[in-house]
């Protein structure tokens, strides 16, 4: 199993903290969100990992990574970034990270185990996560739903009520390759996803294809770094990652 970190993007809603770098790289409490991505999927059970870089890609020159590169950044989504990981998307099985989340080496595992080709891991308890987040957390929140034997139903909509929201996606999941074959199609032939983010693709190969999508729901602490006021908010969640790891 292999793993490739989405870390093309500017990153501008964190400030300054990413001025000089990708928001990957933004050392919290020690140590980079990377560092802890690295730590988490590794000993989750992908351990050769690349990542997708752009702004400021000549930061990852230090690090032992493969780097594949999205010199579209600027006027691209994260779409456009698995596309350029798509040499190991087509060879294997491989774990998709956003670069601005953390997680547990267990949620990882849980994961790569889902049956299914396309699977995505999510927060039943996202409505804890969203208000410590933001003042509304509705205001926030997409529709997201499940069926039977976990499979997703709905997602990425504009919630009226919580009844709308049985969790909420957390930025990671799992292709193998022929989902990655069925999404790669869909990229290059369907206008409807051009500019879309990953979530609106999800979105769209469930309305539109029908398309499959497993679930697992995370196991232990996760959080996403989107914003300044995050970062105080998770450093409690970085502590308890750290713990979990013994470091």
């Amino acid at each position: 199993m292999r793993a490739v970190i989405l870390a093309a993007g500017r990153g501008k809603r964190l400030g300054t903290a990413t001025d000089d770098r990708p928001k990957c790289l933004v050392e919290l409490a020690g140590r980079s969100l990377l560092d802890r991505q690295l730590t988490a999927l590794r000993a989750g059970g992908a351990p050769e990992v690349a990542v997708v870089a752009g702004w400021h890609a000549e930061r990852f020159a230090t690090h032992r990574l493969t780097v594949f590169r999205n010199d579209r950044w600027a006027e691209t989504t994260q779409v456009e970034s698995l596309l350029a990981a798509d040499p190991w998307l087509r060879a294997g099985p491989v774990v998709v990270s956003y670069g601005d989340i953390v997680y547990s080496a267990e949620t990882v595992r849980a994961l790569i185990a889902c049956p299914h080709e396309l699977a995505i891991a999510y927060d039943p308890g996202w409505r804890a996560v969203w208000e410590r987040r933001f003042a509304e957390p509705l205001d926030d929140a997409e529709t997201f739903r499940l069926g039977e034997a976990g499979l997703l139903t709905e997602i990425g909509g504009r919630p009226r009520s919580v009844a709308e929201v049985e969790g909420q996606y957390v930025g990671l999941l799992k292709f193998t390759p022929p989902a990655w074959a069925l999404v790669r199609a869909v990229v290059r032939t369907e206008a409807a996803v051009h500019g879309a983010d990953l979530t609106g693709l999800l979105r769209f190969l469930l309305r539109e294809r029908g398309t499959a999508i497993g679930t697992t729901p995370v196991s232990g602490p996760w959080w996403e770094f989107d914003q300044p006021s995050d970062i105080a908010a998770g450093l409690g969640v970085l502590a308890e990652l750290d713990r979990r790891e013994g470091t």
